[in-house]
C-alpha cells in the first residue's frame, strides 16, 4: 500500500469543513449523478453542526431559504461541506453552507458544487422552541 499525501480541501480563508463524505453507488440517481436529495440531506447535517453549537442545544430545521446546485457530484468525489452561522435570532440560527467536490485523485481539482442557506430553531427536550443564550 502506498502512502499518498493528503490534499487538504480548504477555503482560501483557511476554514475547515464541518463535514466531509464520499458518495457511494447507492447514492446515484437514474442519470448516474449523485441524487440531489442525498446532497440536501448532507447539507442539512452540515448546517446543523454550527447551529447546534451556537444554540447550545438541539436544533430542528425550519426552513431551506435557498438551495443552488451548480455542478453534478459523482461517485468517488470527496465532498466537503463548509457551514457558517450568518445570523442568530431569539430562537433561530441561519447558516450558509458551501459544498465543494474534490475530483480526480491523480490530479486533484476542487470545484464548488452547491450552496444553500438554512434556518434552524433551538428546541428543548420536549421539542418546543427555546431562546438561544447570548454568547
Amino acid at each position: 500500500m502506498t502512502d499518498l499525501p493528503e490534499v487538504p480541501v480548504q477555503l482560501p480563508d483557511g476554514k475547515q469543513p464541518a463535514l466531509r463524505v464520499m458518495p457511494m453507488p447507492a447514492d446515484l440517481n437514474p442519470a448516474g449523478d449523485v441524487f440531489g436529495g442525498w446532497i440536501m440531506a448532507m447539507v442539512d447535517i452540515a448546517g446543523a453542526i454550527p447551529a447546534r453549537r451556537r444554540a447550545k442545544c438541539r436544533v430542528a430545521t425550519i426552513a431551506v431559504n435557498s438551495f443552488l446546485f451548480k455542478q453534478p457530484v459523482s461517485v468517488g468525489d470527496l465532498v466537503s461541506f463548509y457551514a457558517d452561522v450568518v445570523s442568530v435570532g431569539r430562537t433561530s440560527v441561519t447558516v450558509d453552507v458551501e459544498v465543494y467536490a474534490e475530483r480526480d485523485p491523480e490530479n486533484p481539482v476542487v470545484v464548488k458544487v452547491t450552496e444553500a442557506t438554512l434556518t434552524y430553531v433551538a428546541v428543548d427536550d420536549k421539542g418546543r422552541k427555546r431562546p438561544i443564550p447570548a454568547e
